[in-house]
C-alpha cells in the first residue's frame, strides 16, 4: 500500500547509510539507505522519487538479522531495522555530502 501524503514518504526514508560497502556501490549509481522495517519496495521507490526528484530503476531490500546486546547479566537485541540499495537510473545522483 502506498501511502498518498507525501508527509508520510519521507517518514519511510529515515537515513543514508555511509559504509565502505555503501561508498563502493555509488559507482555503480546505487545508493544505500535506512527504512522503516514496514516499507515495501513501492513504498521505497515512490517515497526516494518524491524526495530527490529522481528515476529509479529498481529497489533492493536487506532485513539484516538481529545482533545479541548484554547488559550486565542481562541480554536482548538490537532493534530490527531494513535497508534499502536503490539504483538509479544514469544521470541522475543524490547529493549526500553538500560542498562546504
Amino acid at each position: 500500500m502506498i501511502p498518498k501524503n507525501p508527509r508520510q514518504l519521507a517518514d519511510l526514508v529515515l537515513k543514508p547509510i555511509i559504509t565502505e560497502k555503501a561508498t563502493r556501490l555509488l559507482e555503480n549509481n546505487k545508493y544505500v539507505f535506512e527504512v522503516v522495517p514496514q516499507a515495501t519496495k513501492p513504498d521505497i521507490k515512490a517515497a526516494i522519487e518524491s524526495l530527490f526528484d529522481v528515476s529509479v530503476i529498481k529497489v533492493n531490500t536487506v532485513r539484516p538479522p538481529r545482533k545479541k546486546k548484554r547488559v550486565g547479566r542481562f541480554i536482548g537485541y538490537k532493534p530490527l531495522y531494513k535497508r534499502a540499495i536503490v539504483t538509479l537510473q544514469d544521470g541522475d545522483t543524490i547529493t549526500l555530502f553538500p560542498e562546504v
